[in-house]
């Protein structure tokens, strides 16, 4: 199957394109399509990944359900048949990788939460003794799990740069104290929950960001949720701290990236078939750890 790189709907309007997702304006609500655009260091690849955009809406919509005692989410239904009108004509392609979804005042930042030390978080450890200007023990490994999950915010990039690590009094600078320590609650509140689950299905939950905004019904989860494109996941039974761990994301891309001694500027390099179909396999494999379920595409 080829891949779906950009959207382009005759007679709706394009709300936003991101570096995965095309928004359209639905009346009062937004259509959300996940493309199967990948992205490594910030670029947008100019090969898809086949299927990328189901598997990542399919997972998202899954966790939206189990969360929903947790904090309510900007779902209105992912059924094309029950999509407006205007929608049908696309039913197609729309089908199984889109969401109605409610709009939302988002908050201009990334909602970070950590069990272990990897990433951006091990580079700050090892620079500061701390993450986000939370302290830790001395002496930790990269991939080690933490005392206790942390929350560390970043910027929201509107314009594909990357996102910048923050400390908590930043963002209650931007967003205010009150809505700062409730987004901090629900997204501990979320990993708990999730973590937990994912251990039982074999997966370590390393770290994982989510979004959030406000409704007049109050503040809920929107975007994509505990996804491999949002989230660190590593096999258990393979977990050895000290290192890097192998990850149920995009690993394959950015080791071929790294192979080939890109420079991390435009243009971006196109991927081999091999790296497309393992990294295929990979977000397939994710899903059906999570679900328990195999997705066809």
């Amino acid at each position: 199957m080829p891949a779906l790189i950009e959207t382009e709907f005759a007679d709706l309007v394009l709300h936003a394109r991101g570096k995965v997702r095309d928004l359209y304006a639905v009346g009062e609500h937004l259509l959300l399509v996940a493309t199967d655009r990948i992205s490594a260091f910030d670029h947008v690849l100019g090969t898809g990944i086949p299927g990328k955009g189901k598997v990542l809406t399919q997972l998202s919509l899954f966790w939206f359900d189990f969360l929903k005692d947790v904090v309510p989410n900007h779902l209105i239904t992912a059924d094309v048949k029950q999509y407006p009108a205007e929608l049908q004509p696309f039913a197609a392609e729309l089908g199984g990788r889109s969401m109605l979804v409610k709009r939302a005042q988002m908050f201009p930042v990334e909602c970070v939460v950590r069990g272990y030390l990897s990433g951006s978080g091990w580079k700050d450890y090892q620079a500061t003794g701390a993450v986000c200007g939370i302290p830790l023990p001395a002496g930790l490994r990269e991939s080690d799990r933490l005392p206790e999950p942390i929350f560390t915010p970043a910027t929201k990039s509107l314009d594909g740069e990357h996102d910048i690590n923050i400390s908590f009094d930043e963002m209650v600078a931007r967003v205010g104290a009150a809505k700062s320590e409730k987004l901090r609650s629900l997204t501990l509140a979320i990993y708990t929950k999730a973590s937990a689950y994912a251990e039982e299905r074999g997966l370590i939950l390393a770290d994982t960001k989510f979004e959030f905004g406000t409704t007049a019904e109050g503040i809920i989860l929107a975007d994509e949720v505990l996804t491999p494109d949002s989230s660190r996941f590593w096999p258990q039974d393979q977990y050895k701290p000290g290192g890097a761990q192998p990850s149920f994301d995009k690993q394959f891309v950015r080791d071929y990236l790294e192979s080939i001694r890109w420079n991390k500027q435009a243009p971006a390099p196109s991927l081999p078939e091999d790296v497309v179909k393992r990294t295929q396999e990979k977000y397939l494999e994710a899903y059906r750890l999570l679900t328990g379920k195999s997705l066809s595409l």
